[in-house]
């Protein structure tokens, strides 16, 4: 047993608390991480509410970065010493996981999301001997130290700072991965983002590094619509300003977007964002909106080869899109540090109320 610091979420909707809880012993394909930082996400949000089933009290965090500190006997792709992110779990042998898409794994909501358990149903934290909630996304990073599953880790060799790591696990990969691996805009082509949170703000750097021409940021708040201008954004609209947002992106694209990140994860932005698209025109949602909503579109409209995709964590194959981005930032090229602010640990409900209210772009904890 490991005895760590944890931010506990008791029930949904209480606030987090940190509390002394106990980590279990490795098993062989398990390791034991120093988090050095953990970003705050909406999904950490989504649970911590209570929205979805994931067993409480638990301890949540899926976006670290740490230290290697011991491995499981099978364990041969770290060591103690190394520098890791801490990014999404798969199985390594379904078909999704076979052919690259390890981010469609059939095993991705049990082992990532909902389960809250190891594989073979035990969790890697207990309180007082009982067990909590943990292994979200197979690390549960909100803590001074995690148990990560081998196939989530990506060996990092960098100096940039832990802060500006830990975004690479899920919300910076989603965005950049929805542009690169889904949209790919080509040479004149427009994109249009839909809520410039960290994950809009991601695909905006993403496709100001692509031959697109046009690259609109839509949002509520102008001062996040100056940053998307700052970081590669040629447009911008504030949809509480304008009549019909439709008309003036179909205005702006000279006729309907090539293609659509769909990043707020609210069911009628998605219905505009599909109104939005030209001929042969593409959504990517990457928002994910409470189980269960939907969005009705019209059977007509799409069929001149209009697309609606949807997509995990950008599609991602962790082990080559995390270095890349990695690169670009130590070149000055992807700018992570403009979206991040840091916080201790033990203020993580102070984080939490700032990202709520849009103070804070990404809130990145600091044990």
């Amino acid at each position: 047993m490991t005895r760590i610091t944890a931010a506990v979420t008791e029930s949904g909707g209480a606030p987090f608390t940190l509390q002394d809880v106990d980590l279990d012993g490795l098993q062989d394909h398990e390791v034991l991480v120093d988090i050095k930082a953990a970003g705050l996400c909406h999904t950490d949000l989504t649970v911590a509410s209570g929205a979805l089933p994931f067993p409480l009290p638990g301890v949540l965090g899926h976006e670290g970065a740490g230290v290697v500190r011991d491995v499981g006997s099978a364990v041969t792709a770290v060591a103690p010493g190394d520098r890791v992110v801490l990014s999404f779990t798969s199985c390594g042998r379904c078909e999704g996981c076979r052919g690259g898409h390890p981010a469609y794994c059939v095993r991705w909501l049990p082992d990532n999301l909902l389960g809250g358990r190891r594989a073979d149903g035990s969790s890697p934290l207990t309180r007082s001997g009982a067990e909590l909630g943990g292994h979200f996304f197979a690390q549960s990073s909100f803590a001074t130290a995690a148990i990560a599953g081998e196939r989530n880790l990506v060996k990092v060799q960098s100096d940039l700072p832990w802060e500006h790591l830990a975004p690479l696990a899920c919300g910076v990969q989603t965005g950049a991965g929805a542009v690169w691996n889904a949209l790919r805009p080509g040479p004149g082509q427009s994109l249009v983002v839909f809520g410039v949170g960290t994950v809009g703000l991601a695909a905006i750097m993403a496709a100001a590094l692509s031959p697109a021409t046009r690259i609109v940021a839509v949002d509520l708040v102008d001062e996040r619509l100056e940053l998307a201008r700052e970081l590669g954004a040629t447009h911008t609209v504030n949809s509480s300003q304008v009549e019909d947002v439709v008309a003036a992106i179909h205005e702006i694209t000279g006729g309907g977007a090539h293609g659509v990140v769909e990043a707020t994860g609210n069911t009628t932005v998605l219905g505009q964002a599909v109104q939005c698209t030209r001929g042969q025109g593409e959504v990517a949602i990457v928002g994910a909106p409470p189980f269960g909503q939907s969005v009705q579109v019209d059977v007509n409209f799409m069929l001149p080869g209009r697309k609606i995709h949807g997509l995990t964590i950008g599609d991602a194959e962790i082990q080559s899109l995390i270095p890349a981005i990695l690169d670009l930032a130590e070149q000055g090229r992807f700018p992570l540090d403009r979206l991040v602010r840091t916080y201790p640990l033990s203020e993580i409900n102070s984080a939490v109320a700032d990202m709520s209210a849009g103070r804070t772009i990404k809130p990145v904890l600091i044990p």
